[in-house]
Formats: structure tokens, sequence, C-alpha cells
């Protein structure tokens, strides 16, 4: 059998697309599985029992988050999470839920339970927000 460049080529690429489909299945589910997606209204409910991180990057965060957040940044989150209390819910969120559940999966492989991130993000919230300067 003699194989040419070009099926060479298209064997190869079909390789790459099922060896990444396979890969981005998986860290979806990984996600998936580490934290609960709650609605903007059912976020509310628990908020102020909980710890609320917005995973965005600083200048983000500055132009505006939600009332009672603070900031650990995506970009940072590998070496600030220890910064995370273990004993609380934990309530995440970003720009559009993205970044949220690749910090949860973080969160879940180090031992943290109580993991919840907001669906829709920050573009998603309707509650009270700080508007940066």
């Amino acid at each position: 059998m003699n194989l040419t460049g070009i099926d060479i080529f298209n064997i190869a690429l079909w390789i790459f697309i099922i060896g990444y489909a396979i890969y981005q299945a998986y860290f979806y589910f990984q996600r998936k599985n580490a934290a609960t997606t709650l609605t903007a209204e059912e976020f509310r409910k628990d908020l102020r029992k909980a710890q609320l991180i917005d995973v965005r990057e600083k200048t983000e965060f500055d132009a505006g988050h939600i009332l009672g957040a603070r900031n650990i940044a995506y970009s940072a989150f590998k070496q600030r999470y220890q910064e995370i209390r273990k004993d609380q819910p934990i309530y995440l969120y970003d720009q559009n839920s993205m970044l949220s559940g690749r910090c949860a999966a973080i969160l879940k492989k180090n031992g943290y339970k109580n993991i919840f991130i907001l669906k829709g993000g920050y573009a998603g919230w309707d509650g009270k927000v700080k508007k940066g300067i």
C-alpha cells in the first residue's frame, strides 16, 4: 500500500483532531465535576456565608465587581489559592464562567470542597456591584 504525502497529512490531521477533542472533553468534565453551577438567584441566596472570589484580572476587577468580592486573578491562582479557607463555601466568578471552572478544578485537586460557580459570570450578574472610578 502506497501512501502519498497528502494521505499521511490527512491521517495525521485526523489523529490531531481526535486527540484534541479528547483533551478538551477531559478538561470540560474535570471542570464540570469540580464545582456546582448556580444561577444568579441561587448565588445571591447564600453569598454572605461564602468566600466570594473574582478570578478576573485586576484591571477588570477594579472596573467593577460583585459587592464583597476579593480578587485572586486566574493568572496568579496557582500561587495564591492557599489564601482561600477550606472550611467555608467558595463562590467563584469571572466574566463569562470560563476561568472559574479551571480555578474550581485547581481547588478540588488540592482538597477543597463546597465550590460554586456563578452561571454566566459577572456578565450575567444583576445584583449589587461596586463600580470602579
